[in-house]
């Protein structure tokens, strides 16, 4: 069979990807794809790394991009959302799964008598700006009508929605997302004095004897606003691994949670908006975690496991799932300023955005009616000059949250990046063993490294095997499922 001429192939996938299966190092390239198991943005890297015997300078083992195939290395992007990355979310979501569930039930260098302390799983929700489109259901989980006087499938579009748009509240909406991340950081003061107070002691005095862990994420409701699930528990004075004190138990923890989050407030002010009161909204869930020792009577509702997996499902969205997308409205040239500058102190109209600041109109997105007026409404303010140091312009496609998805306390337990590096750790010493280097002592070597960033993505030929790596695992995933219901 002779070979076919790339050339004379029209697609140019199909005919990078032939130019690319006739090298002989086509194999090798193959590999580095494989490697990243999907990924859909991997980052080009070029340059080189020495390890050096430290005593003799004896090189052990060089490496160098030069080597490469296509002369340079691609790693994974390791983005944490799924709307970007689902091969790297899903990296993001076993990790964080592990950090949770370390703090929840030992391991990772937090002690197994970490799930003998007091824990609760909360759920702090945002307030109502407007009544909106929903499904409301009895106490016996009976659906029931809508306040419009419809009954709504689960998955239909105005669900979230409001039921009048004219007098629904987007600047409050939008100015709870922005202030999320102080509400949170004013409850875990509240939270630690709410503790203190219900033993008797002061805020000075508590450290020395107990300390308040959490971990939390955000979650995005259909209705745009942000609100948060958190585990709390309470140690000793160092943390996990330190027993908590007699009077530490989960009743005393979640009288403390209820008073610390009905006493949060931020007051935010504007000369467009007046005064408003920002505080977390009337829904306040509140489950104890099961201890090990729990009986199946229905006392105690959560598992560790159940609890760890639901946090790391939403630790891989953001706000994609209300229908926004998922990259900044701002004109990069201009960094949304409307003008550029042309030296001496003088400015000029960006012509990139024509002055107004945005890569691409508001009016052109392909989003819902609500979430284009909760960008709107970001922009909007974002532009005035009280709200200046909120930065909503920049934030404007998520909605005006700009916290982090994902945070705990510095004694809840292990790290992500603890975590990442054992895993790095793992997979370098496996890559020696298969290469048949020896290992590598760290105490007398010295490894010397310069890499530079070279570009990201695939060339065409290499999409498709990503994809055709991304269309098997997809495959051997659904197989897994069948056989689990079989």
């Amino acid at each position: 069979m002779t070979d076919i001429d790339p050339r004379t192939v029209p697609s140019l996938f199909t005919r990078d990807l032939l130019a690319l299966a006739q090298r002989d190092d086509f194999d090798r390239i193959e590999t580095a794809v494989e490697r990243l198991a999907g990924c859909t943005s991997p980052i080009q890297l070029t340059g080189h790394t020495t390890t050096v015997d430290a005593t003799t300078h004896e090189v052990l083992r060089h490496y160098t991009t030069a080597s490469e195939p296509l002369g340079r290395l691609l790693i994974a992007c390791g983005n944490r959302r799924a709307s970007r990355c689902p091969a790297c979310s899903r990296t993001y979501a076993a990790d964080t799964y592990q950090l949770i569930r370390a703090g929840l039930s030992g391991g990772k260098g937090t002690p197994d008598a970490v799930r003998t302390h007091p824990r609760v799983f909360t759920t702090l929700t945002a307030p109502s700006f407007g009544p909106v489109h929903n499904r409301p259901t009895t106490r016996t989980g009976k659906a029931r009508h809508c306040r419009c006087g419809a009954h709504h499938p689960a998955d239909h579009p105005t669900l979230g929605t409001p039921l009048d748009p004219t007098t629904y509240d987007y600047a409050g909406a939008v100015l709870f997302n922005a202030h999320a991340g102080a509400l949170w950081a004013r409850f875990t003061t509240y939270l630690r004095r709410a503790v203190a107070r219900a033993a008797g002691l002061t805020t000075a005095e508590l450290r020395e004897t107990c300390r308040v862990s959490f971990a939390k994420v955000a979650e995005f409701q259909k209705r745009g606003l942000v609100h948060f699930h958190a585990i709390i528990r309470l140690d000793g004075p160092d943390g996990g691994t330190t027993a908590p004190p007699d009077w530490a138990t989960p009743d005393l923890l979640t009288c403390a949670v209820r008073q610390a989050a009905g006493r949060v407030a931020i007051t935010v002010t504007g000369d467009s908006i007046g005064a408003r009161e920002l505080r977390w909204g009337a829904q306040l869930d509140i489950r104890e975690i099961a201890r090990p020792d729990a009986t199946a009577d229905g006392s105690a509702p959560l598992t560790d496991a159940a609890v760890a997996g639901y946090v790391a499902k939403y630790a891989t969205k953001s706000a994609e799932g209300t229908g926004t997308i998922d990259r900044p409205l701002y004109c990069t040239r201009c960094k949304g300023r409307g003008r550029t500058p042309t030296g001496g102190g003088l400015t000029e109209e960006c012509h990139r955005c024509a002055g107004a600041g945005l890569a691409e109109p508001i009016a052109d997105l392909r989003v819902a009616g609500h979430v284009r007026q909760m960008i709107r409404t970001c922009w909007d303010l974002g532009t005035r000059p009280d709200f200046a140091d909120l930065k909503l312009t920049k934030w404007a496609h998520m909605l005006g949250f700009r916290g982090h998805f994902s945070t705990k306390s510095r004694r809840y337990s292990t790290t992500l990046g603890h975590l990442r590096g054992v895993r790095r750790t793992w997979q370098a010493g496996q890559a020696r063993i298969r290469a048949g280097h020896l290992p590598i002592d760290q105490d007398t070597t010295l490894v010397v490294s310069d890499w530079r960033f070279l570009a990201t993505g695939y060339t065409p030929g290499e999409e498709l095997l990503a994809q055709a790596v991304r269309d098997n695992r997809a495959a051997t995933q659904r197989l897994k499922r069948e056989g689990d219901l079989l």
